[in-house]
């Protein structure tokens, strides 16, 4: 719903919020008042003792205090279960609700500062179990003072505060175009402002340069043009993908139609091209998990991992090696040699150099493919991240290809220095003079895969034969045109519900709009969403069958937004502008279609069985095309399916299941 109005701002919270945290409170406070009253009552007798007197009046004072608290948050909690998440008007009567329980703060920190004092007053000579509670109600009061400041922090949002314009349809046409420019301009140049402000605090720790600021104002950019056209809180966002989630579910269950089942059987030369293919994923999938380098052999090695490094980290490295950037200790060199099974004098070149656009990456030799492989790192640091989110569209400008195209301009920028340093400082002429008669191959894992199949097209004129394997790639990568280029030379292998995989800014548009949806339409309070979905993604069962305002309606209607959608996209509370004439639900797109590099493996999964402690997961592979990720799947897998170790092992399990059947 719109984000709750009060004290004349909007804030990140919705009148439906205070269910789950107003009912825990309750019953904090509740407790609270039936120990104070148990306490009085023992004890109402025995306030002769020095400062009993005003330990009396302190014990009464608080009674009334906290019956009067409790009372306020019962009133807030029963009207803010009213209503739906698109009709909060059964709960117009909450911000008056929320004044009173506001108000009652005032006299209990000055209960919290007479209780301190009196506690803190060695004069003091009452019954101990007396001095204990007093000390316990202080220590609550503090707590849950310093727990609703916070509270406060979170939920302030800093475009809040600016002017309100609620213009009606036509009414922007009325406007000089002048002063609507400026208007709009001066909104969106504050919204961006605050996400460039907040991206800079997360980034804090790092030293910050021209292509910092650069890649600051960009992202900025991005979120704000993303977030404008919605008045959503993050708990809406919640229940939207808890939604969506059962809905999902719902719908794979459903039994498929035979001709679907037929469509993916593969022909046997297919299948035979896919087992190569597969096998040689598995093989070059861990020169991609190498590239992260130490933690990821300690994430996958947790108990003998340090021990195995140290035993390493004082040897010296070898002459012929050429590393760059900083591994300290030998853990990053170390850990990629226990990875790969390669030795010292296979690595042609190391480097651990990381800026924003400047991944790692290392080149070495692998005598079993008889290959030269780069190797490039995925996401693993903040200008990692900033690289990721710099997903602006930008020409790649290639000679002798004919169908050019958009790409993703940070992980162009990225395959740009590497491609850089492999021709420029002469690794890859210095390679395939060792071993001429070896091929190129490049492989990557999440950035590391999207770097190296950009790196790859750029790479292809001067090694024809060069192969590019790209483990969970992001999705919006590659316009349509380079897509269908690099399917003669670049495999992607994509597991499950994989989200990065998934991601690109019409499929989050898609996902936006989804949301939105959903959750406009849904006739359930927001508490018995959250409560049911932390249910059902706990515990399992059946989908929760939630009624809809779309049960019922003809499919023509269904074409169209409804009101409450229309509320949710176009209404703007006062942080956000509405100058915009039609509805963002019918709105054409205002970024262009990215897809997967090359041909595309999808791995699923096809059954597992649960044990004491271990899972086994039976993997089935297949070819797929780039529609099937044109949408955003929600699923507590979505990141695991992501991780290079899952990847990993479910390579792993298909190479050994395509070997045994060899065998038999």
């Amino acid at each position: 719903m719109p984000g709750l109005v009060v004290f004349g701002r909007r804030w990140a919270i919705g009148s439906d919020d205070f269910v789950l945290p107003g009912a825990f409170e309750l019953f904090v406070r509740l407790v609270w008042w039936i120990g104070i009253l148990v306490l009085y009552t023992v004890h109402k007798g025995q306030f002769n003792c020095p400062g009993g007197g005003l330990l009396h009046s302190y014990l009464l004072g608080l009674l009334i205090l906290l019956a009067s608290i409790i009372c306020a948050l019962s009133a807030l909690v029963y009207v803010s279960m009213q209503g739906t998440i698109s009709n909060p008007g059964p709960r117009k009567s909450l911000p008056k609700i929320l004044y009173t329980r506001l108000l009652l703060y005032l006299p209990e920190f000055i209960w919290a500062v007479v209780g301190a004092v009196w506690v803190s007053d060695n004069s003091v000579q009452c019954e101990k179990t007396v001095i204990n509670g007093i000390i316990g109600t202080v220590i609550a009061s503090w707590i849950i003072i310093v727990f609703t400041i916070i509270g406060v922090l979170i939920v302030f949002d800093p475009l809040g505060g600016k002017k309100t314009f609620y213009l009606p349809d036509g009414a922007s046409r009325n406007l000089e175009s002048s002063q609507s420019g400026q208007l709009l301009y001066n909104v969106k140049s504050s919204a961006t402002r605050v996400w460039e402000k907040r991206i800079r605090l997360l980034c804090c720790c790092i030293v910050q340069d021209d292509d910092h600021r650069v890649a600051f104002t960009s992202i900025a950019e991005l979120f704000r043009s993303y977030f404008s056209d919605t008045d959503l809180v993050p708990s809406d966002i919640a229940a939207g993908l808890i939604l969506l989630h059962q809905e999902q579910d719902k719908m794979e269950n459903c039994p498929k139609e035979p001709e679907e089942v037929l469509c993916h059987s593969p022909s046997s030369l297919v299948a035979d091209d896919l087992d190569v293919e597969l096998e040689n994923a598995a093989h070059y999938m861990l020169f991609a998990a190498a590239a992260y380098g130490w933690p990821y052999y300690v994430y996958t090695n947790p108990y003998t991992a340090l021990c195995k490094l140290n035993g390493d980290c004082c040897r010296n490295r070898a002459a012929d090696s050429d590393i760059t950037g900083s591994d300290r200790y030998n853990f990053h060199f170390g850990s990629i040699l226990k990875i790969t099974g390669l030795q010292y004098r296979d690595f042609i070149h190391i480097s651990f150099h990381n800026k924003i656009y400047e991944i790692p990456f290392f080149v070495a030799l692998d005598h079993k493919k008889e290959a030269v492989v780069v190797a490039v790192r995925g996401t693993l640091s903040f200008e990692d991240i900033l690289t990721d989110l710099s997903a602006d569209c930008e020409d790649l400008t290639l000679e002798e290809v004919l169908e050019n195209g958009f790409v993703h301009k940070g992980i162009t920028q990225a395959a740009n220095y590497i491609y850089r340093k492999l021709i420029n400082d002469g690794i890859l002429n210095q390679a395939f003079t060792i071993a001429p008669e070896y091929k190129l191959v490049i492989v990557g894992h999440s950035l590391g895969g999207g770097t190296a199949s950009i790196l790859a097209i750029m790479l292809r004129n001067s090694f024809p034969t060069l192969r590019c394997y790209a483990f969970s790639p992001p999705g919006g990568l590659l316009s349509k045109s380079l897509a269908d280029y690099t399917k003669h030379f670049i495999i992607s292998v994509i597991l499950g519900k994989d989200l990065v995989a998934r991601l690109s800014m019409p499929n989050m548009e898609d996902l936006k709009r989804r949301i939105v949806r959903i959750v406009a339409n849904c006739n359930r309070p927001k508490y018995q969403i959250l409560l049911r979905g932390c249910w059902y993604e706990v515990f399992g069962g059946d989908p929760d069958d939630f009624p809809t305002e779309l049960d019922g309606r003809n499919q023509d209607a269904l074409t169209q937004p409804l009101l409450a959608e229309e509320s949710l996209m176009v209404h703007r509370s006062p942080s956000y502008n509405a100058l915009e004439e039609e509805s963002h639900l019918n709105s054409p797109p205002q970024y262009p279609h990215l897809y997967l590099p090359g041909r595309i493996i999808h791995i699923v999964e096809e059954s597992s069985s649960r044990r004491l402690c271990s899972s086994d997961i039976k993997y089935a592979a297949r070819w797929s095309n780039e529609t099937v990720f044109s949408s955003i799947l929600i699923s507590p897998k979505m990141i695991t399916d992501h991780m290079p170790d899952v990847v990993l092992k479910a390579l792993n399990s298909l190479s050994q299941e395509h070997g045994s059947c060899l065998s038999c």
